[in-house]
């Protein structure tokens, strides 16, 4: 399925300020869609819109507030919910923090969404909900027990989406990502994913840290790809509602060669260093996207080489790009 034009429809992007959330803004603009944003600031950057502040409405509040979530949905098409607590760790260390920002704050934007008579919503999931599957590559379907409280606030916003599907008849498609990277994706923190941290320690001559042995592996997805899984999931067929799908390129590496690959890229002469590894990390991790491809076409495009290379150059560049 190729994308057709989004000019003029009303659209929301939750978290639109975040690394997903502000790449999915710059593609809907490009695309001739008015473009509103709900972003509490607490996860996105206002730098990341600071290009484009002038063609959007940002509306800065937490979905969690009610009248904010029902302020942000009024006169809208779609919703892309791309807001949320990120991070396996954080949400071991806070559990309550990240169920309120995930679950509940998903409940009360349905809700408002419900209400405002929003015609489509597609909603960020994760990968984390396969938990302790050993199946490989991940397929829906085959989800094992959640290995941390993030896992389950994703797993039960899958549920409260159908339950919100089937009470009230409204469009929902659930897209469950792998390990996405690419510009804007934040390496400061002890919450920073690993390709940003790997960069960064790289600029600063650093050993990368590897937590565990280094071999288990991820299927790691550039942000280009999953803009446009959304977009393509906007716009497909409405028999294809009601159900989530897996958005990766369908390939793994190993964060051994990850770090050793992001060296060789920074032109850098290190070697990485291993700490102990991280209660709730999965193992091993590989989609399976035949669905999402079948549904609505969407197909992984950028190879993890490219994809590094992009990266590589925005941090270079402040990471703006």
């Amino acid at each position: 399925m190729s994308l057709s034009s989004f000019a003029s429809v009303p659209v929301l992007v939750t978290g639109g300020a975040g690394f997903i959330g502000s790449h999915l803004v710059d593609a809907l603009l490009a695309q001739g869609a008015k473009v509103r944003v709900l972003d509490d600031l607490s996860m996105g950057r206002r730098e990341n819109l600071a290009h484009c502040v002038d063609k959007i409405d940002f509306i800065v509040g937490d979905m969690r507030d009610r009248e904010m979530s029902k302020r942000a949905c009024e006169g809208i098409e779609i919703v892309f919910h791309q807001a949320a607590l990120g991070s396996v760790p954080r949400s071991l260390e806070t559990p309550d923090a990240t169920l309120s920002v995930n679950l509940n704050g998903s409940s009360i934007l349905f809700t408002a969404a419900r209400d405002a008579k929003v015609k489509r919503i597609v909603y960020a999931s994760s990968s984390s909900v396969y938990g302790d599957s050993q199946i490989m590559p991940k397929k829906e379907g085959t989800e094992g027990k959640p290995l941390s409280p993030y896992a389950v606030s994703k797993a039960m916003v899958e549920q409260l989406a159908d339950v919100f599907a089937r009470c009230f008849g409204m469009e929902f498609l659930g897209l469950r990502y792998f390990n996405v990277y690419g510009p804007r994706q934040d390496p400061e923190g002890q919450y920073a994913a690993v390709i940003p941290r790997f960069f960064a320690a790289c600029a600063q001559g650093k050993q990368p840290v590897i937590f565990g042995d280094g071999q288990q592996s991820r299927d790691f997805t550039y942000v280009g790809d999953v803009v446009r899984g959304n977009l393509l999931a906007a716009q497909a067929p409405k028999d294809a509602c009601g159900s989530v799908y897996n958005i990766g390129a369908q390939g793994s590496i190993t964060v051994k060669d990850l770090a050793n690959t992001i060296i060789r890229l920074s032109g850098r002469k290190l070697e990485p260093k291993y700490v102990d590894a991280r209660n709730g990390d999965v193992r091993h991790s590989q989609a399976d996207a035949t669905r999402a491809f079948e549904a609505f076409g969407f197909q992984a495009e950028t190879t993890m080489e490219d994809g590094l290379r992009v990266t590589r150059d925005a941090y270079l560049k402040g990471g703006a790009a």
